[in-house]
């Protein structure tokens, strides 16, 4: 699993597109208040260095965050891409941007002490498929998103 390949990803409505060359297979989340509040929980995502080659760049909003570091979203969609590192133009770049997450492996957490106590990665969860989630929630007379 620690092998590094090339990798493509977007964001939801395809206007943004971009290539790793090296992107690794470990992920990380951050509990910080301001990933959290930004994600709408953990942000999940994986060091991708500085080569970063985005298609399609003037989609992109760029949201200074702090006096150290930017994120990325679709100007269009709002989809989140990046977390970046201003003086070392390192990108984390959002798991779930990625099309193949196939192979990935969570194996670290920061801000561990700004975790809230209503989540955790190990507990047990109902589960559901994508066809029982939209059966539960979908409006009188069906129609998916």
């Amino acid at each position: 699993m620690g092998e590094k390949t090339e990798q493509a990803g977007g964001c939801l409505c395809g206007k943004v597109r971009f290539r790793v060359a090296n992107r690794a297979a470990k992920a990380g989340a951050c509990h910080c208040q301001s990933c959290r509040r930004w994600a709408g929980g953990p942000l999940i995502a994986i060091d991708c260095g500085d080569a970063v080659d985005f298609e399609d760049e003037e989609h992109i909003v760029r949201y200074r965050s702090s006096d150290w570091a930017e994120r990325g979203f679709c100007g269009t969609c709002g989809s989140n891409l990046f977390y970046r590192l201003v003086q070392s133009g390192q990108y984390m770049m959002c798991a779930g941007a990625f099309d193949d997450q196939s192979d990935l492996e969570l194996v670290s957490q920061v801000f561990i002490d700004e975790k809230p106590d209503y989540y955790a990665f190990a507990n047990e969860t109902e589960t559901m498929t994508g066809a029982e989630l939209f059966a539960k929630f979908a409006p009188p007379g069906g129609g998916e998103e």
